[in-house]
């Protein structure tokens, strides 16, 4: 399953949150070992007019679904 998060900055290190939608699909458990794929998201401006869309909105809340 791939998604998108933020990094944040824990003590000395970083890290990423989880969504609860996404450990629940995947059935993870506290203390479970994962692997993840690390990847610089590209920045959505420059996407603008390459594709169609609906509307800027709805494109934003589909983004949104799983992350708040």
């Amino acid at each position: 399953m791939q998604g998108r998060a933020k990094l944040k900055r824990w003590g000395n290190s970083y890290g990423v949150v989880v969504p609860k939608e996404v450990v629940e699909k995947e059935g993870l458990k506290e203390g479970e070992v994962v692997e993840i794929s690390v990847r610089k998201a590209s920045d959505i401006r420059r996407l603008f007019g390459k594709y169609p869309f609906k509307d800027l909105q709805f494109e934003k809340e589909e983004m949104k679904k799983g992350w708040d």
